[in-house]
């Protein structure tokens, strides 16, 4: 009896340290494993990056384990997604916390999207602008790389200028914010951050929950150092808001991205995509082409947007075409820069904005002035009738009379 009770604590014992073995070689697996992906995923290459730099920045990355994120995206559900690119996709994500994120995963992992990866890090690490959208962290354990971003929920500005939402319509005066927002970041990025965005266009500018613009998607932006001009690379872009200059010289410089932002802009006052269309004549087959033909022909008001036409005045309307057209000026050096761009926006929306003012003021000096000419009317009424306002039917004395007790009453 005793051998057979010692038999199988015996057993158990075995079956325990079995266990256990195997546990601590699951363990040591997954952790070559996360091991693999984060070499691979750049992760060497981007600690390098990093403490290279400002080490203030550096606590600003948090490092997600994948398991966070998998459970935060409900395991990458088709659901989750967010939006979808030639890179990979956007998930809406929860975190433990609560707090609501967007998480980028990457469909190839190669080289070149490594390179992309680790590059939008180390440049957004450097950033801390309120137009520029924040990344909060990233998961390098997982074999396919993950960003961690805070979470905009309105979408696109793609989305409001060419998929009309009646719930939110894309006035003038919103077109003109929005507009001036992205200058102020891009001015903010050439002048302060020593970087260029290169891949300007309405599909990664976002919207807040206040509707207020956000720069996204900083995958093949470029740091440059104070000395610097131009970047000889590589021609990457998208088509449509690429400067001709840069595709023609592979030279990219700060004026690259103002051509850019000027067919933002001609998006903006036409509400047409820059895309090739054959509708049009061989000279204006591009949105840019298109809108600077117009403008010489002095035929801007045929190609301008319906709610742009309804909401602007002329005047503010012909300035910023007339800003549009110099910043898609086929010479990069008579461009403007963007700290003039957004100087010259913010200029128009003063305007508009003391236009407004005087307007309201106007308006309300109207009431007032009604206002008082009908208590004074009233007043003359009450003191001269008769009848109607007294219990006997004839005229009421002065001291009688309570004109303003009258007035409020109806």
């Amino acid at each position: 009896m005793y051998s057979c009770t010692g038999g199988s604590l015996g057993l158990i014992f075995l079956a325990i340290v079995a266990w256990w073995l195997v546990q601590v070689i699951k363990k040591r697996k997954n952790k070559k494993r996360k091991e693999k992906f984060l070499k691979q995923n750049g992760g060497l290459v981007l600690e390098q990056q990093l403490s290279s730099g400002d080490q203030a920045n550096v606590e600003k990355i948090k490092l997600f384990n994948s398991r966070e994120l998998e459970k935060a995206t409900d395991h990458f559900s088709i659901d989750r997604i967010l939006g979808q690119g030639g890179q990979g996709n956007v998930y809406k994500g929860m975190l433990m916390d609560g707090q609501i994120v967007a998480v980028k995963k990457s469909k190839i992992v190669n080289g070149g999207e490594v390179r992309q990866f680790i590059n939008e890090i180390v440049i957004l690490s450097q950033i801390n602008h309120r137009n520029v959208v924040k990344l909060l962290g990233c998961c390098l354990e997982t074999e396919i790389p993950l960003l961690v971003y805070e979470f905009l929920p309105n979408g696109t500005l793609s989305q409001y200028i060419h998929d009309q939402d009646e719930e939110f319509p894309l006035t003038w005066g919103t077109r003109l914010r929005v507009s001036t927002e992205v200058a102020g970041a891009l001015s903010y990025l050439h002048s302060t951050a020593s970087i260029y965005h290169r891949d300007i266009k309405s599909t990664n500018i976002l919207l807040d929950a206040k509707y207020r613009a956000k720069i996204a998607d900083f995958g093949i932006s470029r740091s440059i150092s104070t000395d610097q001009t131009h970047l000889t690379t590589q021609v990457h872009g998208t088509f449509g808001y690429l400067d001709p200059e840069y595709f023609q010289s592979s030279q990219f410089t700060e004026k690259s991205d103002v051509y850019s932002f000027g067919v933002v802009l001609a998006e903006l006052l036409t509400g047409q995509k820059p895309v090739i269309s054959m509708m049009r004549s061989q000279e204006s087959r591009s949105l840019a082409t298109h809108f600077l033909l117009s403008m010489e022909q002095n035929r801007l008001f045929y190609i301008l947007d319906a709610q742009v036409k309804k909401d602007g005045s002329k005047e503010e309307i012909i300035a910023v075409a007339n800003l549009a057209q110099r910043c898609l000026n086929l010479s990069g050096r008579k461009r403007p820069t963007m700290k003039e761009v957004a100087a010259e926006l913010e200029g128009v929306r003063l305007a508009v904005k003391d236009a407004d003012h005087v307007q309201q003021n106007l308006v309300e000096e109207e009431d007032v002035e009604t206002h008082e000419i009908t208590i004074e009317a009233y007043c003359d009424v009450v003191s001269t009738s008769h009848g109607p306002f007294t219990d006997g039917g004839t005229a009421s004395s002065s001291s009688d009379v309570q004109p303003l007790m009258f007035y409020n009453t109806q």
